[in-house]
């Protein structure tokens, strides 16, 4: 029988401890420890904001960087561009009609002898303008009509569905074409562009928030502010839209795209904006003529657009992927 060994001492206790080696320091009652010197498992976690932690998911997708950047060398060049301009897009250059890229006109001249870097810069500032304003108004008006459509209940809702699929299969490109051939040339032609692009694009959002927001009327939040006698409309803006204020945003990226790609069509086939004013889509439509023999008329506008369109693109995937908790694109928190 194996006698049980008393003469380890405190190396016995701790198995960890070597031979011979002189024992570990307990540390003295009441002695303040540094946090700096505790173990790895034992520091507490950083707790990030959710839009610190919405940024962060952000800038790790290459993509969303590119994006930014792009958009905003895009936007800069919208804004400062006619300062930088060596030429008015309004004059003519006598002296240089169909000329190419050079010094005195960085993108060229068309047949008119206009400069076509001042135009291209023009027609990006009226195309950016119609953009984010349909975005804007299309996200307001899907946003109050979907969660009003699920707040309100069956009578209201059913009403508001049968409108919102009444305007889907309505031709809305006809419709646009021929209103804006009537007022062609106006003042008030860019805005009403506006407000038609904007009448006819926010179906599909509205059908897609007034889904979201079904489970969401019902919450126990919610149904107190009924019974406090909070206005409807207080309670849809301050209570149920700020639950879907995720896919708002993603959906507000996508529709400034399809805004500018709506324009550029009509613009292009000369419905949307009509000169005197000038947008990237007129640009495409008159340098299409000569885009074999005068390639500059027509490649120089087509670029900044694919560029804007692609930018917007990579932003908006970059944002879905951040917003969204199991995506597994924007990495770990």
């Amino acid at each position: 029988m194996v006698e049980p060994n008393f003469s380890s001492g405190r190396a016995a206790e701790r198995p960890d401890a070597a031979v011979g080696s002189a024992p570990l320091a307990e540390p003295a009652a009441g002695a303040a420890i540094d946090p700096s010197k505790e173990p790895e498992g034992r520091k507490e976690t950083k707790h990030l904001s959710r839009s610190r932690l919405i940024w962060r998911r952000y800038w790790r997708s290459a993509g969303g960087k590119i994006g930014l950047v792009g958009l905003a060398v895009i936007l800069l060049l919208a804004l400062i561009g006619p300062s930088l301009a060596l030429w008015d897009y309004w004059v003519v250059d006598d002296n240089a009609f169909l000329s190419m890229p050079s010094g005195d006109h960085w993108f060229g001249t068309n047949q008119g002898g206009f400069d076509v870097f001042a135009m291209t810069v023009e027609g990006l500032r009226k195309s950016l303008v119609i953009g984010f304003a349909v975005a804007a108004i299309v996200e307001i008006l899907a946003a109050l009509i979907g969660a009003s459509a699920a707040y309100f209940g069956k009578k209201v809702g059913m009403v508001l569905q049968w409108i919102t699929d009444l305007l889907l299969v309505v031709p809305s490109f006809l419709i646009i074409a021929i209103i804006s051939q009537h007022t062609a040339g106006s003042k008030s032609s860019t805005w009403l562009l506006i407000i038609l692009l904007a009448a006819f694009s926010w179906m599909i959002s509205a059908r897609v928030i007034r889904a979201m927001t079904l489970s969401l009327v019902n919450l126990d939040y919610v149904t107190a502010a009924k019974f406090m006698s909070v206005p409807s409309l207080v309670v849809i803006v301050k209570h149920v839209i700020p639950n879907v204020a995720s896919y708002l945003i993603i959906d507000f990226t996508l529709g400034v795209v399809g805004a500018i790609m709506s324009e550029t069509t009509l613009s292009f086939f000369g419905f949307g904006v009509q000169k005197p004013e000038t947008s990237l889509g007129t640009l495409l439509g008159d340098g299409m003529a000569s885009a074999t023999t005068s390639p500059w008329i027509f490649l120089f506008p087509a670029g900044v657009l694919v560029v804007l369109l692609l930018c917007v693109n990579f932003v908006g995937d970059a944002l879905r992927d951040a917003i969204d908790p199991s995506s597994k694109s924007g990495g770990a928190a």
